[in-house]
């Protein structure tokens, strides 16, 4: 993320402008950051990831939103961008551009935010008490990592690459893993350094 030359702004300022500006911005308790744009696998991911999960939510009274719509964690006063968020709570239907009340949010992992998604925001995320489950998606190889909400309010890592079966236990859904990445271009693997002889005296 890039901080915006603004000055701390409130909450309100910061939603009136976003709604004009072309670029999008997540804001954090009074600074506005610039979110930076995505690649090929990474819109590739986004695409597919609502067109598995949408009609599936669908049929529990849920919905499903992309990365235009921000989500809202008043405990840290910070509305995030999240690439997908879920969220079956009639108290979001009352607010247009952004939600407050998500059971799952999805990020998509970029090498410039990784540490940052792992970290800070998952732990201002962890601050809604709605949320059950935060998911984590790799772009440059098959690896889904899910952090789950467990009945002692602890958080539980599960992890799925491969021919793995995904699985979102938010929302009882279930696929293989490899299917989230249809089409998507991984980067060549790094080359391997070259071999050394080293002579012994």
């Amino acid at each position: 993320m890039v901080a915006s030359q603004m000055s701390h702004v409130s909450p309100e300022e910061y939603l009136a402008d976003e709604e004009q500006r072309l670029v999008k911005h997540e804001y954090i308790d009074g600074a506005v950051y610039a979110v930076a744009s995505a690649s090929d696998a990474h819109a590739t991911i986004t695409f597919n990831l609502p067109m598995l999960l949408i009609p599936h939510i669908r049929k529990q009274g849920c919905r499903g939103y992309g990365s235009g719509m921000k989500t809202h964690v008043p405990q840290r006063n910070t509305y995030y961008y999240a690439d997908f968020i879920v969220t079956c709570d009639p108290r979001d239907r009352e607010t247009d551009y952004f939600k407050t009340h998500p059971k799952l949010v999805v990020e998509i992992l970029s090498p410039s935010t990784e540490a940052y998604d792992r970290g800070k925001k998952f732990e201002t995320y962890r601050e809604l008490d709605s949320l059950e489950e935060y998911v984590l998606i790799s772009q440059d190889r098959v690896l889904v990592e899910i952090f789950r909400r467990n009945a002692q309010n602890r958080w539980e890592l599960y992890t799925f690459h491969g021919e793995d079966e995904l699985e979102l236990a938010s929302i009882d859904f279930r696929c293989p893993v490899t299917v989230l990445y249809e089409d998507v271009i991984f980067p060549p693997p790094a080359p391997e350094p070259p071999a050394t002889n080293l002579q012994t005296p």
